[in-house]
């Protein structure tokens, strides 16, 4: 073999020979993670449906893999015009590299194409580089000694510092797409391709950097397994979060190929230190591809467990809603079934009491009012279970017209004294002395809600005296509506509980009141129809109770 100083250099065919050991090394570094970069993008490029985030993620991968040729071809060729050309498109390639990288990030996270302007911005600085690659201000010539390029100061320091820039950018980028996630699945996914990108960028930037810095390239080598850990990062999320819209299928496939693909590297292998590498890497790839199919698998037995659980329930509530439905439209005929025998027995009733089938004594009188009072009660019950029917079937109506609420509490207060003058009970009514204002309400829904208040505090005070006043809030102007009685009161855990539909208070068994826990469900519904509130205050137990209603 004829050798020359210029073409065939003597010195550097002496030295790749003696380095025969560390050219090996070399081959390790570069092919497999070239091949894994090509496997796993076009993998992911052909089973996501060619979405353009895998276009990108193919197309960095393949200027890796060049990258990693041309710099192969570097360390293993002693002709000095293959050297040179092979060196002179590294760092262009590089910058490349980065701003893919970048790019690849935007789209990942966005799911969606980034503007022109951030184009222009990411990719206009890698222009100069391009076309500088091959003048002197890149390589400006071939050191024999050292066997290495001579390159360019300027120029090197450039592409690093863009290096520099694009791994800050895609930190500042990711820190932002976090805390505008809103789901803790989003930041995941997040938090893991940042991890993978720069875990790849850094380790290929370091080395490149510290390489050009001290002059010593074969640290650089070892920046090239960050591509590899980035591929892992990446199959994570395609098992975890289905990244890339790929099957599950498709991701234990990904993960046998890639133990395979490690696994062949020990057919080549034909030194200690190649095969301790090799071993530790298909350990670890082992490890983390079985990992990643027992989660995956777990992660979708629960998937179909919860899928299993959510059919049935939805059959459930299908089954409960036609229940309901059919429920509401029973009680909904019951009552206006109910309602005509009561109207007729009020009215009999009340022309007994004036009279109208002639003289009725004192006794016959008091059990004649004794039968409307019970009256009234069920059709309270009737017009509460209407109210409740209605309200759930959506056809609750309203007629609003102007009132002065003292005029609908002044006919309730007639109809009532009767009842509580039966259990030997004060029933005082406490208006304002000016009139109040004239509110927008519908007169029998509000007749219904405070009948219900007045009824509810008669039946459940055993002695005492039952009040209702009417003043006006000075702190908002709302009309002030309030049933104050001393009967039993109501214990404070309770009391969050009383306006839902069938809730009675604990104490009420020993006062043998009867009742079906409508009449606040009824009534807070319709005091919010009228955007006014109603609640409940009481000391306690024995310490008698407060129903308030704020309107206006």
């Amino acid at each position: 073999m004829s050798f020359d100083i210029v073409v065939n250099n003597e010195f550097c065919y002496r030295i790749i020979q003696e380095n025969a050991d560390f050219l090996k090394l070399i081959y390790y570094s570069h092919i497999p993670t070239a091949l894994i970069a090509l496997f796993v993008s076009s993998f992911i490029f052909y089973k996501s449906g060619k979405i353009f985030s895998s276009r990108l993620l193919l197309l960095m991968s393949v200027l890796f893999s060049l990258w990693s040729v041309l710099d192969l071809v570097v360390w293993t060729v002693y002709d000095t015009r293959l050297t040179m050309f092979a060196w002179a498109p590294l760092g262009f390639l590089f910058m490349l590299i980065f701003a893919l990288g970048l790019y690849f990030t935007y789209v990942f996270f966005d799911r969606k194409d980034i503007s022109l302007k951030k184009k222009l911005v990411i990719f206009l600085p890698v222009l100069p580089v391009m076309v500088l690659t091959s003048t002197r201000w890149n390589l400006s010539g071939f050191d024999g000694l050292s066997c290495e390029a001579v390159e360019g100061v300027w120029l090197t320091n450039y592409y690093h510092l863009y290096g520099a820039f694009i791994l800050l950018w895609i930190a500042v980028l990711a820190v932002s797409r976090y805390w505008k996630a809103h789901s803790h699945h989003k930041r995941m996914q997040i938090l893991l391709f940042s991890a993978g990108i720069e875990l790849f960028l850094i380790s290929f930037f370091i080395t490149g950097y510290i390489a050009s810095l001290i002059d010593n390239f074969t640290i650089g080598i070892y920046g090239l397994f960050g591509m590899p850990i980035f591929m892992a990062f990446l199959g994570y999320l395609i098992v975890q979060f289905k990244a890339f819209n790929i099957r599950a299928f498709a991701t234990q496939a990904l993960v046998v190929t890639l133990i395979l693909l490690i696994g062949s590297q020990f057919f080549f292998v034909k030194t200690h230190m190649n095969l301790i590498l090799t071993a530790i890497t298909f350990f670890l790839v082992v490890i983390a591809g079985v990992i990643l199919i027992r989660s995956y698998k777990q992660s979708e037995e629960h998937k179909e467990e919860l899928q299993v659980m959510a059919d049935r329930l939805a059959i459930s509530n299908d089954r409960l809603r036609e229940m309901d439905n059919t429920k509401t439209e029973f009680i909904s005929i019951a009552s206006h079934q109910l309602r005509t025998p009561l109207t007729a027995i009020k009215g009999y009733c009340s022309l007994m009491l004036e009279g109208a089938y002639g003289t009725v004594t004192v006794p016959m009188e008091e059990a004649i009012r004794r039968i409307i009072s019970s009256n009234n009660r069920l059709v309270n019950l009737v017009e509460n279970l209407l109210n409740v029917s209605r309200m759930e079937a959506g056809r609750m109506e309203y007629e609003f017209e102007d009132y002065r609420v003292e005029n609908i509490l002044g006919e309730l207060y007639e109809s009532f004294s009767f009842t509580a003058a039966l259990k030997n009970l004060t029933l005082r009514l406490e208006l304002p002395e000016k009139p109040s204002p004239l509110l927008r309400v519908d007169k029998q829904k509000l007749q219904e809600v405070f009948s219900n208040l007045i009824d509810n505090a008669i039946k459940y005070t055993k002695k005492g005296s039952v009040i209702v006043t009417v003043e006006q809030n000075p702190e908002n102007d709302k009309m002030r509506i309030t049933v104050k009685d001393s009967g039993i009161g109501i214990p404070a855990t309770e009391i969050p509980y009383l306006f839902t539909k069938f809730s009675r208070g604990k104490d009420i068994d020993r006062l043998h009141a009867n009742g079906t826990g409508l009449g606040l469900y009824v009534a807070k519904n319709i005091v919010e129809a009228h955007e006014g509130k109603i609640w409940i205050e009481s000391e306690g137990e024995g310490k008698g109770t407060s129903f308030i209603v704020e309107l206006g």
